[in-house]
């Protein structure tokens, strides 16, 4: 009985390791992961709105399995929904150096939630 439990519990572990470095080595071999690796290398991972509250862009970590995020805006066809591309790495750097005139402040009058200047990352795999 016992070597039935160790047995099974050595399968579990092994199922469970297998299992997480597939998932991570995926991303980089489908077209979808490598077209979000292109744009997170080419693109910034923010807008150009600061949040009031910290007076720069603010990062929004969200799951590593999140893949779209929404943009509600105002007016008709306003609202889309976009993948996320950029993520969290392991290795970040610290915080960036920004100043606060490189961005400009949410619009009295905003028109789409893009002006909030929170933007999505997804976390580390």
């Amino acid at each position: 009985m016992k070597k039935i439990v160790l047995l099974t519990a050595a399968v579990a572990a092994l199922t469970a390791v297998w299992g997480t470095s597939e998932a991570a080595a995926a991303g980089f071999r489908t077209i979808k992961g490598r077209v979000s690796y292109y744009q997170a290398q080419t693109s910034p991972w923010h807008g150009g709105y600061y949040d009031a509250a910290w007076g720069t862009p603010v990062a929004v970590l969200v799951p590593p399995t999140a893949e779209a995020q929404t943009h509600w805006g105002w007016g008709v066809g306003a609202t889309r929904v976009t993948p996320i591309h950029h993520q969290f790495q392991r290795d970040y750097p610290g915080p960036g150096m920004y100043k606060r005139s490189w961005f400009r402040p949410t619009p009295r009058w905003p028109s789409s939630t893009d002006q909030f200047g929170d933007y999505y990352i997804r976390g580390p795999w």
